[in-house]
């Protein structure tokens, strides 16, 4: 059984940092892409950012370029996805999502693939 847990949220103001992290059971981790998507209650499901299996390929989305940064430790079966310079709008539940496709960074949403976790909400204000 996959396991997908993500922790790390929380509330902060404008121009802060959060780093989430994601670990994962159940599957290889460490032949696996994994990535990160974001929802707003009411709001579509979006693709934030992915990375490959080695991370030797990342993507994002436009509107977290630079300030987002996923990484990976395969040791610890954990992926981690830091914030910086939060804004209002990145206000929302972050999930981490297992076994996908890496890059794009969204293309499994369509696809309804991945393991998703429960999500960790993100709350930032101004």
């Amino acid at each position: 059984q996959v396991q997908v847990v993500e922790s790390g949220g929380g509330l902060v103001q404008a121009g802060g940092s959060l780093r989430l992290s994601c670990k994962v059971s159940g599957l290889t981790f460490d032949v696996v892409a994994m990535g990160w998507s974001r929802q707003v209650i009411g709001k579509e499901r979006e693709g934030v950012s992915c990375v490959s299996w080695d991370g030797g390929d990342t993507d994002y989305a436009d509107s977290v370029k630079g300030r987002f940064t996923i990484s990976r430790d395969n040791a610890k079966n954990t992926v981690y996805l830091q914030i910086n310079s939060l804004k209002p709008e990145d206000t929302a539940m972050y999930f981490c999502v297992a076994d996908i496709a890496c890059p794009p960074y969204d293309s499994y949403l369509s696809a309804d693939l991945g393991y998703f976790g429960q999500g960790t909400q993100v709350t930032v204000s101004s």
